[in-house]
């Protein structure tokens, strides 16, 4: 029988999916969010809820009542430009959070505990082609270094104890339910815009690159990991790169229109190329047939084209 989860951050975009697979496969969930970001609206039904801040909560105390035998974490502050204005917000979110989680795991004899950590923020821009998980790690923000710092405390904290640690480094994820926030924000706010009838703005010369991964191979990837209790680090993306100029491309015509961009100022010190090796994932957890760019965002704009068709 497979045990109990517990999802932080499973008011989120990628949590809430994650938590409604869990739940899709009959275990028990239950999501702890404190909806500083999060959303009610997207937490299953048949999960049970806990609101708390994962800085303040009692979290041995919840892990042992509710008998959690695997955690998946994905509580976070993931705006990369607030971690540049309020690195110390950031750091007691991501990396004194995350700490606390650790040794809660430890003390009620969790199993595993899953870290979703950031490819793109941690490696910068990648030397070579693709940067895989031997990469030197060259994290240019506070939300990057505050990741990375997060991935060493848990592996440290884990030392001479039977929890397991996996860390899933993602690409920059997108697909239903996705807000403007994080990496591949950009997706949901180009989408709201022009089926608004409203321009879309790129920064730059639209030839930053980034890996664009699924939510549905995220959670893949999740299920995975946990079916094996497999410990160690994962790359989590396609190992393709594009740019967004052609990301709008493809977006726009997942929403039926042929509006160009807007072009807008560069943003300083913005990553110019990022792109994920995948090879350690697709041998050690199966990933290996994935979700094409043109059908994921297919699916993104039917399901906001559904939210719009609900507004009042």
């Amino acid at each position: 029988m497979r045990p109990p989860v517990l999802v932080t951050g499973g008011a989120g975009f990628i949590g809430s999916h994650v938590a409604d697979a869990f739940l899709a496969r009959g275990q028990r969930v239950v999501v702890l969010d404190d909806f500083s970001t999060g959303d009610a609206a997207r937490v299953p039904a048949a999960a049970r809820l806990e609101k708390a801040d994962l800085r303040h909560a009692d979290l041995a105390a919840l892990l042992r009542g509710e008998r959690i035998g695997l955690v998946i974490h994905h509580a976070a502050q993931i705006d990369v430009r607030r971690s540049v204005e309020d690195p110390i917000l950031d750091a007691t979110i991501n990396v004194l959070g995350t700490i606390r989680l650790a040794q809660a795991c430890a003390a009620a004899g969790v199993a595993q505990l899953v870290f979703a950590s950031s490819g793109g923020a941690i490696y910068g821009d990648p030397e070579g082609f693709s940067a895989d998980e031997s990469h030197p790690l060259n994290p240019c923000s506070p939300y990057g270094v505050a990741k990375l710092a997060g991935e060493k405390y848990l592996l440290a904290l884990a030392l001479g104890t039977p929890l397991t640690i996996t860390i899933l480094r993602y690409a920059n994820v997108y697909g239903p339910r996705q807000d403007g926030r994080g990496e591949a924000g950009v997706v949901g706010i180009w989408m709201k815009k022009l089926l608004a009838g409203q321009e879309a703005l790129i920064n730059g010369d639209g030839g930053q690159t980034r890996d664009f991964v699924f939510v549905g191979d995220v959670v893949k990837a999740n299920l995975a990991a946990t079916d094996r209790r497999t410990a160690g680090v994962f790359n989590i993306g396609t190992g393709i790169e594009t740019s967004l100029n052609e990301l709008y491309d493809r977006v726009a015509e997942a929403c039926g229109t042929l509006s160009p961009a807007r072009r807008g100022p560069e943003k300083p010190g913005e990553q110019r190329r990022s792109v994920l090796n995948v090879d350690r994932a697709r041998k050690a957890l199966g990933l290996t047939s994935l979700t094409a760019l043109r059908e994921g965002l297919k699916e993104t704009a039917a399901w906001f084209r559904k939210q719009g068709s609900r507004a009042p």
